[in-house]
């Protein structure tokens, strides 16, 4: 018995008579989603705190207060975002109608991460709400506290003839991408992104994929280093270092190593505490599995800050690490926790090809006090997003992309992006019926006069002289 089939079936019908097209329908539901995000925001705080540890503020600023932002943009901005979008004529074409016409897809799944389970679940459901879809929502089975809260409360908020929550593990997830969906928005890692890919292809649907990386962060000589200590550290360390585009290594100087040492310790002090471990503000691991994995990291290179873990907290201490090689685990994966290694280079040229060397990143940092070494780290590298001077503040910005490149993913969302990804976006010609006439000179058989004419029509210049 397939779990899912009276589900899809019971959406695609929905589809099918055309109930998730009309503007009203669209807004009714982003209004639902914004007023399960204001009932129940206690409910929500205390499940992040219960899977991640995260503290009020933290859970506001990076995953409710950025959905609700979502759902206000696209409510403001809904009637203009679907409109036709007119385009220009030729002369061959110029009694006609060209448009751009924004067609939902159809029928799309969202699956989504554990380590910000209600934004990276709810933020590209606001958009496929608002480009007209039904929505299949699969959040992550291990932030649990969250899945419930979305599983028992969200459908209450929504048509359940056109949104679903489905739950389960990696089986039952193998099981949903065997059916055909319309879109697909995954975000995880890059392994995985390969497996929903590999699924997505057999019937040839689309996807975005955003996955994780090592994202560089490079350190000039010619900067404070206690300002970018505090910068990176609040970045490394925000939701116990579990974000996709957290700074995930620093390549500096010797020099500069030394100088940032002591700047780090600092800032993890100010931001912590003496004992990090009893900061409300400092998130926990998720599960025991990845603090195993967290903790067999903290043998690389040598700690030269933090390094203490707990077990039955879940808690492993804001750490860097120092002469770490590039061979080591913590250099060949993402590492999604509270640890920080730092890498030594002998200048800005060595820093770029070692980062050029790898993989893309999902995102890519730059600090120093000389704008050309911001701009050159910008010019001759790729990344799905970068910061000068700056971490991933830019993710408050909804007139900014979220996406990868490369092994970091494909496609983008995140404010008006995110309604264009789940588009279809239609080329339309609407011509007049009548008046034939006009149209004899475009077909056979061609005289030269007639060939010299349409050439002429069909070039950029007849277009500009109209």
């Amino acid at each position: 018995m397939d779990p899912f089939e009276d589900t899809l079936r019971r959406l695609r019908e929905a589809f099918g008579v055309g109930r998730t097209r009309p503007a009203e329908f669209r807004a009714a539901q982003l209004q639902g989603l914004g007023r399960f995000l204001r009932d129940n925001r206690q409910r929500l705080q205390d499940a992040l705190a219960e899977d991640l540890g995260k503290s009020a503020i933290e859970s506001d600023v990076s995953e409710i207060i950025m959905c609700q932002n979502e759902v206000d943009l696209a409510l403001k901005n809904l009637h203009t975002w679907i409109k036709d979008e007119p385009t220009a004529t030729n002369l061959f074409t110029k009694l006609g109608s060209a448009f751009i016409r924004k067609e939902p897809f159809g029928l799309v799944l969202i699956i989504a991460p554990w380590n910000y389970p209600l934004n990276l679940t709810l933020v590209p459901l606001v958009g496929a709400i608002a480009a007209g879809n039904c929505v299949v929502l699969k959040p992550s089975e291990i932030s649990k506290g969250t899945e419930k809260v979305l599983a028992e409360l969200l459908p209450q908020y929504l048509d359940q003839s056109c949104f679903a929550v489905v739950l389960g593990g990696p089986q039952e997830t193998g099981r949903l991408l065997e059916h055909k969906f319309d879109y697909i928005l995954f975000t995880g890692s890059p392994r995985v992104g390969k497996i929903v890919m590999a699924a997505a292809a057999k019937h040839l649907t689309p996807v975005t994929l955003e996955l994780g990386g090592k994202n560089p962060c490079y350190v000039d000589d010619n900067c404070d280093p206690q300002t970018v200590a505090n910068r990176v550290a609040w970045y490394r360390y925000f939701n116990a270092g579990q974000t996709c585009v957290a700074p995930d290594y620093v390549l500096c100087s010797r020099e500069m190593q030394e100088r940032l040492l002591p700047a780090l310790q600092s800032a993890i002090t100010r931001f912590y505490g003496d004992d990090p471990q009893n900061s409300p503000s400092l998130g926990r691991i998720i599960n025991q599995k990845h603090f195993k994995r967290l903790q067999g990291l903290l043998g690389c290179g040598r700690v030269a800050i933090g390094g203490q873990s707990d077990e039955s907290a879940r808690y492993i201490a804001p750490t860097v690490l120092v002469d770490v090689q590039e061979t080591e685990p913590v250099m060949q994966e993402e590492i999604f926790g509270p640890i920080l290694p730092l890498l030594t280079v002998s200048s800005l040229d060595e820093a770029i090809a070692f980062i050029n060397r790898r993989e893309k990143p999902l995102a890519l940092y730059a600090f120093s006090n000389n704008n050309q070494v911001v701009n050159q780290l910008l010019d001759r590298t790729s990344s799905g997003s970068f910061g000068g001077n700056e971490g991933f503040i830019y993710l408050t910005l909804p007139t900014l992309p979220l996406g990868g490149v490369g092994n970091s993913g494909m496609g983008r969302y995140h404010g008006k992006f995110s309604f264009d990804t789940f588009s279809h976006h239609r080329a339309c010609l609407l011509s007049p019926a009548g008046m034939e006439r006009l149209n004899e000179i475009r077909y056979p058989p061609y005289s030269d006069w007639s060939q010299q004419l349409i050439r002429w029509a069909m070039s950029s210049q007849s277009c500009t002289l109209l």
